[in-house]
């Protein structure tokens, strides 16, 4: 797995931003499948605990889905041609890349906890009985020697858990009692970046495959944001090369004409 940058926590794309996004792309996995509708995500000190509310690691394998390349508990081949994460190799990676790493698997009951020290399993796990819901906590600090002087910026966090929430309609994702949550999905964002300037009601529209959401502004040239299986692509993609060329082709289908992209496109903002 590649985290990209290093970095102290000033950008986007640093190190400890991808580490956290791993372990929600995790949860936002079981979401999709069906299995639980919050993910409550805490930062205290630097020190980060994703819990969801899923169907547990299989107890059997906690450490392995935490520890071993290869090893992981998501089959369900339909589901996951749309799956956020990867399989558990971002997880592997975040335990890795701390100095302290702790998971505890709440399944039918049981629990098993397990804790690592830079990487290395600290312990045997431990088995007892809860009384919790069913689910995964997943906490970390990360490495100081490899991250140093390392601090979360909260405005880029929260920015990360409003598209989680309008990619996901229906799921609650709370941060330090903070709530994010979005019934409308793209048109929800929408709405949130057009402020009320839009020149007509957003267009709206969805499937099992695709969704896009999109209105004009007074606003000169276009503005897209683009998502592939609920990750932001910063350079766009074939579907969004498609949606841009079939909203001018049928504008001048309608209209019996031959306008420029510009022509059709100048001020629109949309979502695919």
């Amino acid at each position: 797995m590649y985290i990209g940058r290093l970095g102290s926590g000033s950008h986007p794309n640093d190190g400890i931003y991808i580490l956290l996004k791993e372990l929600i792309d995790n949860s936002i996995d079981e979401f999709i499948m069906g299995h639980g509708k919050r993910i409550d995500i805490r930062i205290d000190n630097g020190e980060v605990s994703v819990r969801d509310f899923g169907r547990g690691i299989p107890l059997g394998k906690v450490v392995d889905c935490v520890s071993i390349i290869n090893t992981g508990a998501k089959y369900n081949s339909e589901v996951f041609q749309f799956s956020v994460g990867l399989n558990g190799v971002g997880t592997k990676a975040v335990n890795a890349l701390s100095e302290t790493f702790e998971v505890v698997s709440h399944r039918e009951g049981k629990a098993v906890r397990a804790s690592f020290l830079n990487g290395v399993l600290s312990g045997n796990p431990v088995q007892e009985s809860t009384s919790e819901r069913d689910g995964t906590r997943v906490k970390f600090l990360p490495d100081p020697a490899i991250f140093p002087k390392f601090s979360f910026d909260f405005s880029m966090i929260r920015k990360r858990l409003w598209n989680y929430a309008y990619l996901n309609r229906g799921l609650t994702l709370v941060l330090n009692g903070e709530k994010f949550k979005s019934e409308r999905g793209l048109h929800d964002l929408l709405h949130e970046e057009v402020q009320d300037t839009q020149l007509y009601d957003i267009i709206h529209v969805q499937s099992t495959h695709f969704e896009f959401a999109m209105t004009h502004t007074d606003r000169y040239g276009e503005e897209n944001f683009s998502y592939v299986n609920g990750h932001y692509t910063e350079d766009g993609g074939s579907h969004l090369s498609a949606f841009r060329e079939g909203i001018l082709k049928g504008v001048n289908q309608f209209f019996k004409s031959s306008f420029d992209g510009p022509d059709v496109r100048d001020g629109i903002v949309s979502a695919v």
